[in-house]
């Protein structure tokens, strides 16, 4: 009897007729009729991170001190410390490179390992270099103010804003209108920069209100005047 089709790699509890019609041009044919016929599954397979692969380079001004799933690092401008998910391992290699990799083949696995190669890398970055983060006011009146630990914003309400600002973040207000927040945490700096623009995001049309240094406000057309 001819064998199946090649893409059929197994059948269970198949009822097979064959009624042999004899050859036809030299290939034999046969009449056959099959029921339930099941077919092999390649399981998926969890592809390692492109970024999550490339190891961490942890420069001498740096200490770092691994306990199990918890990392602390130290550096001249700060400290930081997480503690990892088990999903992902972190270990200390002999060149003094960290490296994360995945402690099991899953796919919550494989989405946290390059989400916690970046967020170890920016521990390190933080705590040896800084990161800084740039606002701009635009807008009449718009102007900002340092008092103390507090930073001050005019932004057209009825009152001025007043923020205080978190530990571990230094923030430098130029020419009245330019807000630079900087400090070893990058998180922190974000969270504080999102709070700033959030009092008073750029509108559309004029472009007023509190943006990103980098921003790129998309401006609307406004409505034209009735032509007389």
């Amino acid at each position: 009897m001819a064998s199946l089709s090649p893409s059929i790699h197994h059948y269970s509890s198949c009822n097979l007729k064959s009624v042999f019609l004899g050859e036809r041009g030299g290939i034999r044919t046969c009449d056959v009729t099959v029921s339930r016929i099941g077919f092999f599954r390649k399981p998926v397979e969890c592809k390692e991170s492109r970024i999550g692969k490339r190891p961490i380079e942890v420069p001498d001004n740096v200490t770092v001190a691994l306990n199990g799933q918890d990392l602390k690092v130290k550096g001249p401008l700060g400290e930081l410390s997480r503690t990892y998910p088990r999903e992902v391992k972190l270990e200390r290699e002999e060149s003094g490179h960290l490296k994360v990799s995945k402690a099991m083949d899953t796919r919550r696995a494989n989405q946290m390992h390059g989400l916690f190669r970046t967020l170890t890398d920016n521990m390190v970055v933080g705590v040896s270099k800084g990161f800084e983060k740039r606002l701009q006011l635009v807008g009449v009146g718009y102007r900002a103010m340092l008092e103390g630990r507090d930073l001050v914003l005019n932004l057209g309400f009825s009152h001025p804003v007043r923020m205080a600002i978190p530990e571990g973040l230094q923030v430098k207000v130029e020419d009245n209108t330019r807000i630079a927040v900087s400090g070893y945490d990058k998180c922190s700096i974000g969270e504080f920069a999102a709070a700033i623009r959030k009092w008073r995001p750029p509108e559309p049309y004029k472009g007023k209100g509190v943006k990103y240094a980098d921003e790129v406000v998309r401006r609307k057309e406004g409505k034209a005047g009735k032509k007389k």
